[in-house]
């Protein structure tokens, strides 16, 4: 009821002002009495509401909607208490009055009560947001950007970017907004370089500086016809014929192979269209990352191929001079390389301990790093090298690892680099230049060296003292002749000459001649052993084969028994000359193979003699089981074959144990080797003279001549004994039998 009463008063009021006054509706009297127009926006009598001006007219006034807004009724203006709201035009939708709001590289952005144009990369707005897109001429700018294309290079603008055209002798890559960069044709000539001696490198080098040059020729370099996918293809094919025969023959040949990679990766990266690139082979695997555009790239880098993996940094990588447009970097992996680089340890010598130098081993594939940063000699941030090792080992106070590259005189060193962490399957290589690296094997001498080399000077010299006595026992004992005497005879001088060598030489590796010598010596006389072991169980098969002839003639002995083993050894030098003689002991190089020249030979012969073995034992108890044996023969056959057994039992097994005998660590190994090798000769003597009761009976006679007086001797030569007589017949029948087996 309030409510209404203040209503009709309000209407009264104004009628009764109408009523007074004379002026018109929208005007009022001012101080001068005079009818004037009413400001009803100033007045803010009738606000038009949000996003809207209250524009004032004569007498009236109306709304309108702010630039960018409209109301519902599709128009700016409206009439006051029409219900109407001021709202956002998207202007980006609004193709009928906008078409090519923003051009055709432009996409127009709505917000509240306007727009903006966001152009594509080489295109930009004149001067506003909400302006068309247009071409940016670089070219045209260039005089504020003088190294836009480089001091020798002419800037080509084209709608939306630009490229470089350079003078011969200089390229971009085949890249938009590149630099023109100088080419390094010449690092590609065959001119005092090795390349003839390495087969296939020659045809690298032409590839690349073909390559190269058409790169230098602005006629053919043109942005986009290069294809370094295709041509990074062929580099690795290329490199995969030269590492697939195997060893490298120099170390000149190692540098100049991985100087011609390096040189070729940089040549090809910034030619790759894809930000990352990897292509494996079965003698290389790489991983090449590129990063293009006007702005310097940052940030970190991993990459990684199976052995190894790289992490840096692409400030790094791009380097602190002046930015050509892309930056590079690529680990390289060679699967095979480290067997043509196990030498060349001669810079190593800080490495000594207790002044003893180690002996050094690769201990991981060998790997290179290339990047675009032209100054890697000294690097502002360390790279970190992960390797893995080829054998799992943990470090001990017998080996190490030690992080090295190859530098470019062609031999190993540390400069630079440091392992950081390693553990039985990889090492942490922290390195301030780039090269080529690898983890190496530093392996010092066993603590057990005196003990050993006791054990072996006494056990060998009780072998070589066996063996003189079953020489001199075969030489002179007449009643044992025969055909398996002689095979004996010529064992026993084999092992024995092959013991003192042993025992003399195989730790003499200086001269390198003399080493070699011994070397081939040791594998022809042990090969002559297991030979000789061979017609063994050859004539044994003959004995119980053949009953009658079983005697082989002894030029066919000799000729088998040391003319297989001449062979041998012959053909190995032929074929791997350098595998004779290594750092540490003369003897064949387990690195190249040339140890199979020894222990294919000698498994052949064991499976031989087992099958002789196996034949005679088998006709052996066939004869034990017939009706009428000759038992005396067969116990002295079963007797002989027992012996011949138990001798390649251990002979072979010396020979297992021999394998591993040269290796590292294997300090059990050798003190069985030295055990067993001294059974040798302590159990030929055992089995062949004292078990013979024929060469028991010789011994007795030899010294009982010795012990008996001058005098009773001559009375006992002069005594005609007719048991004598009949005792001398009996030996002399015992000669006989014994001879015709």
């Amino acid at each position: 009821m309030g409510f209404e009463k203040d209503l009709l008063l309000l209407g009264l009021v104004c009628l009764l002002g109408k009523c007074v006054s004379d002026c018109k509706f929208g005007y009022s009297k001012n101080e001068k009495e005079e009818c004037v127009d009413t400001d009803e926006c100033k007045e803010n009598l009738y606000p038009c509401g949000n996003n809207s001006n209250c524009l004032n007219t004569a007498g009236s006034y109306f709304c309108q909607c702010l630039s960018g807004f409209e109301h519902g009724g599709g128009s700016q203006d409206f009439e006051p208490f029409s219900g109407l709201q001021c709202q956002d035009r998207n202007e980006c939708t609004d193709t009928k009055n906008n078409k090519d709001i923003c051009g055709k590289k432009g996409t127009c952005q709505n917000v509240d009560g306007s727009y903006w144009c966001k152009c594509e990369e080489g295109y930009t707005n004149s001067g506003k947001n909400s302006t068309p897109c247009s071409d940016i001429n670089e070219c045209r700018d260039a005089e504020n950007n003088k190294d836009i294309c480089g001091k020798k290079g002419t800037c080509q603008n084209v709608d939306g970017s630009y490229w470089c055209k350079c003078e011969e002798g200089y390229t971009t890559y085949g890249n938009e907004r590149t630099l023109c960069l100088e080419l390094d044709c010449d690092s590609f000539s065959e001119d005092g370089r090795p390349s003839q001696s390495l087969g296939g490198l020659a045809d690298i080098l032409s590839m690349m500086r073909n390559s190269c040059l058409s790169l230098s020729n602005p006629s053919t370099a043109a942005v986009g016809k290069v294809d370094g996918e295709a041509l990074l293809e062929k580099l690795f094919t290329a490199t995969e014929e030269i590492l697939s025969p195997g060893q490298l023959d120099s170390s000149d040949g190692v540098t100049e192979l991985l100087d011609t990679m390096e040189h070729s990766i940089l040549l090809i990266g910034p030619q790759l269209k894809a930000n990352r690139t990897k292509i494996e082979t079965t003698e290389t695997d790489v991983e090449i990352a590129v990063q293009k555009g006007n702005i310097r790239p940052t940030g970190p880098i991993h990459l990684m191929t199976e052995n190894a993996s790289l992490d840096t940094d692409w400030t790094t990588a791009a380097g602190m001079g002046t930015y050509p447009g892309f930056a590079l970097a690529a680990l390289l992996t060679y699967k095979n390389l480290e067997i043509s680089m196990n030498e060349s340890f001669e810079d190593l010598k800080e490495y000594k301990k207790d002044g003893v130098e180690p002996s050094f081993h690769v201990s991981s594939r060998v790997v290179s790093v290339v990047v675009s940063n032209p100054s890697t000699q000294k690097l502002n941030r360390a790279v970190n090298i992960t390797l893995r090792h080829l054998q799992d080992k943990v470090e001990s106070s017998e080996m190490r690892y030690i992080c090295a590259y190859w530098n470019e005189t062609g031999v190993w060193s540390t400069d630079g680099c440091s392992p950081q962490h390693s553990n039985a399957t990889h090492t942490l290589c922290t390195c301030e230049h780039l090269s080529s690296f690898a983890v190496l094997m530093a392996l010092y001498p066993m603590e057990h060296t005196f003990g050993l080399l006791l054990v072996t000077k006494i056990g060998l010299t009780i072998s070589l003292l066996c063996l003189m006595l079953c020489i001199l026992t075969f030489l002179f004992c007449r009643s044992i002749q025969g055909t398996r005497t002689t095979i004996h005879l010529h064992l026993c001088i084999c092992l024995f000459l092959a013991d003192l060598i042993f025992l003399a030489g195989i730790s003499r590796t200086k001269p390198e001649g003399a080493c070699r010598f011994v070397a081939v010596m040791l594998h022809f006389f042990f090969m002559g052993v297991f030979t000789w072991m061979l017609l063994e169980g050859v004539q044994l098969y003959r004995m119980v084969v053949l009953v009658f002839n079983a005697t082989i003639r002894p030029l066919y002995l000799y000729v088998t028994g040391y003319g297989a083993p001449l062979a041998i050894v012959i053909i190995s030098g032929i074929i791997r000359p350098t595998g004779y003689g290594t750092e540490k002991y003369c003897w064949l190089s387990l690195k190249d193979g040339l140890i199979w020249s020894f222990y294919g030979p000698i498994c052949l012969i064991i499976i031989l003699n087992v099958f002789f073995f196996i034949v005679t034992v088998w006709k052996l108890a066939q004869k034990f089981t017939s009706l009428n044996p000759d038992l005396s023969k067969l116990r002295k056959i079963k007797a002989f074959t027992v012996t011949a057994i138990a001798q390649m039992c251990i002979l072979g097994l010396m020979w297992v144990f021999g394998a591993f005998l040269f290796q590292e660590g294997t300090t059990i190994v050798a003190y069985v080797f030295t055990i067993l090798n001294s059974l040798q000769g302590a159990l030929i003597f055992i089995m062949h003279c004292l078990l013979s009761k024929q060469v028991r009976d010789e011994y007795a006679h030899f010294l009982s001549c010795i012990c008996t007086p001058q005098k009773k001797r001559y009375s006992d030569f002069s005594t005609t004994n007719p048991s004598s007589s009949q005792s001398q017949g009996s030996r002399s029948g015992q000669h006989t039998g014994e001879s015709q087996i």
